[in-house]
């Protein structure tokens, strides 16, 4: 997520046009909906996840057709199914073995749905998306894995929503050095704001819910704020070269589901890393 400069309209919205109030809403309602998942039936979150990255897929799939390039939809949400299914029940290997047979079948499908012409581009674009978000997001199915999966779950999106608060309220406040052209809204002071918020909400919850130690959750806090971070970035280079502002319109205030993803899905990986070895 962008963070964003100061001020308000009188309608409720911000300067850059987003709706405040419309995204409070709408977060609160993920983070009920994410929750309650999570802490009835394991399996139950593990279908919120492949609804939520199956819109994703869609919103980029749609965001390349608008140049021309063409992304199956049908494998890649096949892929996705198993990649989150192998994951959660078999492991890495099978998360791995998953994405490298559903990477060959989408260049066959490719070869044999849409000729010679633009097969390179297409393909690569294919692959692309099978692996952000769809491979990416599996790491969810395996943070989910063990007895105590459903904390970790919880720690991992509780660090990276904390990197968008943070970022927010610091960037709204103090936000006067920018970052990169990349995002112009994005400022220095922002990105410390996502530092402090999630070092201190991965330090509080690593300890009250894994037992662990200060320094662990400070850590898997501090990485989570630097790779959301990134994230948005490769957001934003994505939306900036296909020439769109946001890539869905289906959640108020907010835009498409991707633009909620692409912070969490850059930081699964090494979050998963460090809990894996701390824990």
């Amino acid at each position: 997520m962008e963070e964003r400069t100061a001020g308000t309209s009188p309608s409720g919205g911000s300067r850059t046009g987003r709706n405040l109030p419309a995204a409070i809403a709408v977060g609160v309602g993920l983070g009920a909906l994410v929750i309650g998942s999570l802490y009835t039936i394991k399996e139950l979150f593990l279908l919120v996840l492949v609804g939520a990255v199956g819109v994703g897929v869609a919103e980029l799939s749609q965001a390349f057709a608008t140049r021309g390039i063409k992304v199956p939809l049908v494998p890649v949400l096949a892929g996705l199914v198993a990649m989150q299914a192998g994951a959660y029940w078999g492991g890495p290997l099978w998360l791995l073995g998953a994405f490298a047979v559903f990477a060959f079948v989408l260049l066959i499908w490719r070869m044999f749905a849409g000729g010679t012409e633009g097969y390179v581009r297409d393909a690569t674009a294919s692959v692309f998306v099978l692996f952000y978000p769809a491979m990416l997001a599996a790491f969810a199915a395996l943070l989910l894995m063990p007895p105590d999966g459903r904390d970790r779950v919880l720690i991992f999106i509780a660090v990276t929503v904390a990197s968008d608060i943070g970022g927010y309220i610091a960037g709204v406040l103090f936000g006067k050095h920018k970052m990169t052209v990349i995002s112009p809204k994005k400022t220095w002071e922002g990105f410390a704001g996502s530092v402090i918020a999630c070092t201190a909400v991965g330090a509080w919850l690593v300890t009250w819910l894994l037992g662990g130690a200060l320094w662990q959750g400070a850590l898997i806090g501090a990485l989570a704020a630097f790779l959301a971070t990134v994230g948005d970035l490769i957001e934003s280079v994505i939306k900036r070269d296909l020439g769109i502002k946001d890539l869905g319109t289906i959640l108020p205030g907010h835009g498409g589901l991707m633009d909620r993803l692409d912070s969490l899905v850059t930081t699964l990986v090494p979050v998963w890393l460090l809990m894996t070895l701390f824990f």
